[in-house]
């Protein structure tokens, strides 16, 4: 049987319909998407190393999560993962306090925190000189352990802020001897979840600016 070859021909020109669906159909790929983008950008932020034991537990300066790090300092404390637990100091203030007739610095809201959840002001201690950076937090704690004899610390920060806090630790403390343990505060309370911090502007403000923090960092500090 003798086969007959055909030939479709060039294909038919694209529509003005298929045109126009085309960006609908991308905006709907994009829709379908994102949930997992933002989930998988949320949850690459999240850096935990922890130690069992160490000298000190270190509590990162952080206006808006300031409670939440400091609870979960304090569990780290009464489960006994360290004596003594040491802050750093933005010199931020925060709201007015009524009873003491003045804006307090969040360093000082922190400790009070720490007390509430039962930590002894002898076993609270706030570096004295202000930072302005993860970097200063990392340059100053480094002082500080050098000048103690700390052989280890546990980092406590917010979720989305622990790799970069991470990375920073790392670097400054390079050839120090000084063990560093990451143990970041689960997303959830003052944090928003990977799941829906794209549904509050403090989830924005909490996971978009990690990114060009960190490529600021490595350029700026490697």
């Amino acid at each position: 049987m003798n086969h007959i070859a055909t030939d479709s021909g060039p294909a038919p020109p694209e529509t003005g319909k298929n045109r126009a669906r085309r960006p609908v159909r991308l905006l709907v790929a994009l829709l379908v998407a994102w949930p997992v983008v933002a989930w998988v950008a949320a949850r690459a932020l999240v850096v935990r190393d922890e130690l069992p034991r160490a000298d000190v537990i270190v509590v990162l300066s952080g206006a808006s999560e300031y409670v939440e790090r400091t609870r979960y300092a304090a569990e780290l404390w009464r489960r006994g993962v360290a004596p003594k637990i040491v802050l750093t100091n933005d010199n931020l203030r925060g709201g007015w306090n009524s009873e003491q007739q003045r804006n307090t610095y969040f360093v000082e809201r922190e400790a009070e925190e720490l007390r509430r959840a039962g930590v002894p002001s002898a076993q609270i201690e706030a570096l004295p000189e202000p930072v302005a950076s993860t970097y200063d937090e990392a340059v100053r704690l480094r002082a500080y352990a050098s000048e103690r004899g700390v052989s280890s610390v546990v980092v406590v920060t917010s979720a989305y802020h622990s790799r970069r806090a991470a990375w920073t630790m790392r670097r400054v403390f390079r050839e120090s001897g000084v063990r560093v343990g990451m143990s970041p505060v689960a997303a959830g309370a003052q944090t928003p979840t990977a799941f829906t911090w794209w549904f509050s502007a403090r989830g924005w403000r909490s996971v978009a600016p990690e990114y060009p923090k960190l490529v600021y960092y490595r350029l700026r500090y490697s």
